[in-house]
């Protein structure tokens, strides 16, 4: 019912949504997961045709990839480091047969990232340097990881085409490469759409 009501472009509050997963990880909502209304606005900036390949970096539960697949035509990709999230995006998916979605477990170092058209980023190394609300002890703090992980995916997307789009919740857009620029904001600015144009 959550998926048919986002297909016909209804809002769905948070609270509904969440109630797809276990407590656990409800408990975690506000501060981890992507609010279902940011998820549909990225995604609709993020794909602009039909099938176009959107990778979460970082995708915890799925719950971007999850709304996105509901609210467009793209083709939503989430890969996650904790096995658990990634096991329980996916059997979320295939209960409701979400067809245009697709959850990998890997480090994001293991990702090619020009096989994707677009890429979506909720500040997910802020877990390396924050003690105050952790998803569990699998990711160590490590401000030299945190460092690390910035420097990577900078990188990476400074190699990516012209006209890529990245969208960022939350982001201190240490992670920005020059070579993007702002192309838009929502959400009184914690929400922002990138466009690399060099």
């Amino acid at each position: 019912m959550i998926f048919k009501t986002l297909r016909a472009n209804i809002a769905v509050a948070d609270s509904t949504f969440d109630e797809l997963y276990p407590l656990h990880i409800r408990e975690l909502a506000d501060r981890h997961w992507t609010p279902v209304a940011v998820a549909k606005l990225a995604a609709e900036y993020l794909v602009q045709e039909p099938n176009n390949k959107v990778l979460d970096i970082g995708a915890g539960v799925g719950k971007f990839c999850l709304v996105g697949a509901a609210c467009t035509d793209g083709m939503f990709y989430g890969v996650e480091q904790r096995e658990s999230l990634t096991k329980l995006s996916k059997e979320i998916a295939e209960k409701y047969e979400i067809q245009n979605v697709e959850f990998i477990h890997a480090n994001m170092a293991e990702i090619t990232f020009s096989d994707y058209d677009a890429f979506y980023f909720y500040n997910s190394f802020y877990e390396n340097i924050d003690t105050s609300c952790p998803i569990d002890e699998q990711v160590p703090i490590d401000k030299n990881l945190y460092r690390v992980y910035t420097r990577f995916l900078k990188n990476e997307l400074d190699q990516l085409p012209i006209g890529t789009r990245l969208a960022t919740y939350w982001g201190g857009w240490n992670e920005i490469p020059r070579s993007f620029e702002l192309d838009g904001s929502a959400c009184n600015g914690l929400l922002n759409f990138w466009k690399k144009k060099v």
